[in-house]
């Protein structure tokens, strides 16, 4: 058996007249008139092979034989390219290797789809055949990202003295937010484990345990509704510490952050990065988890229309609702009227009732100028900072439905006007979150992170008055708009726990119930601690660029929680059903 010396995309001028033994895949075969030309790739690029009849006839013959996919041995010298036959954008470009021997290891049937790169192919496709999609150079690469990326990860964590521990799988089911995946217990009838959502509480007991600094490379799972940037499982990279506040934990993440990006992306990162306060974020960006790449903030006009003669405007600031606005700067060469109504029309789809706007050109220019007085337009300019040629868009409504709405136009304008640089990185804190927020379905507060996230102490005793303005000591990180970590400082003090727990509406009966372990843990030393955890999955997405969070997982689900590849889920035999004590009722 032909056994590698190099791998394909190792053979380099740095090897011009030596022997080297490759193994891969044949991927593209050219015949130039008598002499074949074999690309041969493996997973760190291809190398050029040279079958001339001239040199080894018999060799020739074979090569005739071989087709795309084919998997073979070679054995062969190394020698330079022609003039002109260079490629520079290959790793490999400058060289060949001569074959002097060959070995097919396995042959290949023609594929469902080409692995060349540039061709276009379902995503369904690809994900049902997905170990001939890892052959593609760019989701093969992806995988060798996601991998460095994680080694430089626990590298940084390791050298800072955290533990790498694991925690269990099967676990007790306890409300965190999203649903549980279930799983029947055989041995105890009628009984269930659940995957954990994270290992939440049991990083807190390994505080409480004396251990620290934790970390874990993690599986997690969610039963909830997919998109682009979720999966049914995903990986998260866990983190706890104790003896530390809110700086320690923003610290230590900002520091293996700095140092992955400067050793995959070869760019330098802020220190510190910027922060910014949850009530800044839903103002000027109207969500917590804003893109900074480019400016366009949001801003509360209200006292424009209040009491103007624009009654849709001024009657929603009489019922307690707001008016805020954005300004599409010097817009003026760039939107015709049919933008401004298709921005508008973008508006109507994310639920707006509609979206209000005036041109500022030599004057006003809007179908609403006539009910708006001059001084409140020249009140409306400054605020917004209008200068000629700009655009100021508004809407009204109750204010979360505008932030949410008004957020996703400007995400839209920026994206669609190119308002910032693609390959721009903007990281950023968001801190000092609501603690709690009610529920108008359940009548009862929530927690806005998790139940177990400590109040501002400051807020403390606010929490027997009015609980909504409590601050949490919470923080995410956000990188162009999309949230890659996030975590909390931690109640350590059972009673405090306990009052968190009978704010929710959850008892002591039934607290004890779905908590207990955790409430006892914290009676026996618990030190103040904290932690934060970061979905790798994203953070890989980020970084090869790829727009799918699949991209960027070796065996991924589709948005329907699917699995392509092995058709899972599937039915299974009814003998199993009746050792775990179930019976399927589809309604």
């Amino acid at each position: 058996m032909i056994k590698r010396t190099h791998y394909c995309g190792d053979v380099t001028e740095a090897l011009l007249g030596k022997e080297v033994a490759i193994n891969g895949w044949l991927d593209t075969r050219r015949d130039h008139g008598g002499v074949i030309f074999f690309d041969v790739r493996d997973k760190f690029g291809k190398v050029q092979v040279v079958f001339d009849p001239e040199i080894n006839k018999e060799l020739h013959e074979i090569a005739h034989k071989l087709r795309s996919e084919f998997v073979l041995g070679i054995i062969g010298k190394v020698r330079p390219r022609p003039e002109g036959t260079t490629n520079t954008r290959l790793k490999t470009g400058m060289i060949e290797i001569v074959a002097s021997k060959i070995e097919v290891f396995n042959q290949s049937q023609p594929l469902p789809f080409p692995i060349d790169e540039s061709s276009e192919v379902n995503e369904d496709l690809r994900l049902k055949y997905r170990y001939l999609d890892l052959r593609r150079p760019k989701i093969l690469n992806n995988m060798i990202i996601r991998h460095t990326l994680t080694k430089l990860i626990r590298k940084y964590l390791d050298e800072n003295q955290f533990v790498d521990v694991e925690t269990p799988v099967l676990f007790k089911s306890t409300p965190e937010g999203a649903r549980d995946y279930l799983v029947p217990s055989r041995v105890n009838p009628g009984m269930f484990f659940a995957l954990p959502q994270s290992p939440q509480m049991l990083k807190q007991l390994l505080m409480v345990a004396g251990l620290d600094r934790y970390y874990q490379v993690v599986k997690c799972f969610r039963d909830e509704d997919l998109r682009a940037d979720r999966q049914p499982e995903f990986t998260q990279i866990d983190i706890e510490m104790s003896f530390i506040d809110e700086d320690d934990i923003m610290g230590h993440s900002e520091n293996f952050i700095r140092n992955v990006f400067e050793h995959v992306q070869q760019v330098k990162l802020p220190n510190p990065f910027k922060r910014i306060t949850w009530d800044m974020a839903m103002e000027e960006y109207g969500n917590d988890k804003p893109d900074t790449r480019f400016e366009m903030k949001l801003k509360t006009v209200s006292e424009v229309f209040d009491g103007s003669d624009f009654k849709i405007f001024s009657e929603t600031v009489k019922s307690g609702g707001v008016v805020k606005a954005m300004n599409f700067k010097a817009s003026a060469d760039k939107l015709s009227r049919k933008d401004i109504d298709d921005l508008v029309a973008f508006a109507i789809r994310q639920g707006a009732g509609g979206m209000a706007w005036i041109r500022f050109a030599e004057k006003p220019e809007s179908p609403i100028v006539k009910f708006i007085s001059e001084d409140r337009v020249n009140k409306l300019k400054e605020l917004m900072g209008v200068e000629k040629g700009d655009i100021v868009f508004f809407m009204a409504d109750k204010k979360e439905k505008v932030n949410d709405i008004l957020s996703r136009v400007r995400l839209h304008v920026g994206e669609k006007y190119a308002l910032y640089d693609v390959k721009k990185l903007e990281f950023l804190w968001v801190v000092d979150f609501p603690l709690l927020s009610w529920s108008l379905e359940d009548k009862r507060y929530e927690a806005n992170h998790h139940p177990f996230t400590a109040p501002k102490e400051a807020d403390i005793p606010m929490l027997d008055i009015d609980p909504l303005k409590v601050k949490a000591r919470a923080y995410d990180l956000v990188l162009n708009g999309t949230e890659i970590g996030g975590g909390s400082i931690r109640i350590h003090d059972s009673a405090l726990q306990k009052k968190m727990f009978n704010l929710m509406n959850i008892d002591d009966a039934s607290a004890e119930m779905k908590f207990g372990f955790l409430l006892e843990a914290l009676k026996y030393g618990a030190p103040p601690h904290g932690g934060i955890a970061f979905g790798l999955d994203r953070m890989a997405m980020i970084i090869t660029g790829s727009q799918s969070i699949r991209d960027v997982i070796a065996f991924p689900k589709t948005s329907k929680a699917q699995c392509l590849l092995s058709n899972a889920p599937s039915e299974v035999e009814i003998r199993q059903l009746k050792e775990l004590s179930i019976k399927v009722d589809i309604q």
